[in-house]
């Protein structure tokens, strides 16, 4: 089968770009699809995840105004469903755009994925103007993506997002599952993610000032994409624990720094899943997160791989980071349970379950 996949770009060191190299490569090298991926950057680009060298790459060149640009993605996607005669069209764009392409193409199966939650488009503390401008994109996705044959979420908080009667649930599937799991004897507590808002990484900042006053030896080390914009190193300085927290790049390497580290603090506002969490889990790192949408309460079943806590109950989510702090023991036997648990979302059961969808919509 011929499985064509349309999505910006596929570059960068984000979860969607992590979760395709998967996916797309397991399909290839494990099933044998013939897989081809339509980009809108420049395809000899160094990629930071590795896709398998049977996937074929394509580029759309897109600049100019916004005219000139709407007409050469139009155009460009069409010259490239023509040459490839796809039997499956996936399309990974969480943009406006990317919803008028049943629209467009010719009667060729064609799947959607959401990859976030409604709430990203909202951003932090939004205009009115933003709002109102946000919710009347929103609620013309949800009239397009009816014209999708099918329309695929994360979570099942995701479907609850969307008022669609073709949706279906397809979770995340893991990138690593390391034979080895964490020791977790390492007084060294791990956060992951780009420095925004979305993250909340400024509440697990407020919240290491409590942990620090009592478990002063151990460390928190946070690996993401720095932003001016939400600049962390300046609140933890701000908070005196600067001393204490240590902030890296991404590192495409991350299973390695979770097998290094004994608990893992997921600090987000809103998600569209939550890759990071069952990453941490694959290497037997227990977590403690905010019960936020979407995606933290379909993969942690808490008090026992790990915690979630109420959405914004910072104290609450102090606390049980201390109890796995000061509970090795604890932590042994959540972590233990985590990593079984979460075999789940290993490509061999998630991909699979694209395999069958493929299959369904082209025969």
């Amino acid at each position: 089968m011929k499985i064509l996949y349309i999505t910006n770009g596929i570059k960068g060191a984000g979860g969607l770009e992590r979760v395709l190299s998967v996916k797309a490569s397991y399909l290839a090298e494990q099933l044998g699809h013939e897989v081809h991926i339509v980009v809108f950057h420049k395809t000899e680009d160094a990629l930071f995840y590795e896709f398998s060298s049977q996937i074929k790459l394509h580029q759309v060149a897109v600049n100019g105004n916004p005219f000139r640009y709407v007409w050469q993605y139009i155009s460009g996607i069409r010259n490239m469903v023509d040459m490839i005669k796809p039997d499956v069209i996936s399309v990974c764009d969480d943009g406006l755009k990317a919803f008028f392409l049943p629209l467009l193409l010719p009667k060729i199966p064609l799947v959607y994925e959401r990859h976030v939650s409604k709430q990203i488009a909202f951003g932090a503390n939004p205009s009115w103007f933003k709002k109102i401008s946000v919710s009347l994109q929103l609620q013309l996705m949800n009239v397009l993506g009816r014209y999708f044959d099918k329309f695929v979420v994360l979570t099942h908080d995701n479907l609850n997002e969307w008022n669609l009667p073709n949706t279906v649930v397809i979770p995340n599937p893991l990138s690593f599952y390391p034979e080895t799991q964490s020791a977790l004897a390492n007084k060294t507590v791990i956060a992951v993610g780009k420095h925004t808002h979305q993250k909340g990484f400024d509440r697990l900042l407020q919240s290491w000032v409590q942990i620090q006053q009592t478990q002063p030896e151990w460390i928190l080390e946070m690996y993401g994409k720095f932003d001016e914009q939400h600049s962390l190193q300046k609140l933890a300085k701000q908070l005196n624990i600067e001393n204490s927290v240590r902030f890296f790049e991404p590192d495409p390497d991350i299973a390695i720094r979770f097998l290094s580290s004994s608990v893992f603090a997921f600090s987000s506002r809103f998600e569209g899943f939550g890759m990071v969490l069952i990453e941490a889990m694959a290497c037997g790192v227990p977590c403690v997160s905010f019960d936020c949408p979407c995606g933290p309460s379909d993969i942690i079943r808490s008090g026992e791989d790990g915690f979630l806590v109420s959405n914004h109950d910072t104290d609450g989510f102090t606390q049980k980071l201390l109890e796995l702090i000061e509970n090795r023991e604890l932590r042994l036997k959540m972590g233990a349970q985590a990593k079984i648990n979460v075999k789940r979302y290993l490509p061999e059961v998630v991909v699979k379950q694209w395999d069958e969808l493929f299959k369904s919509l082209a025969i």
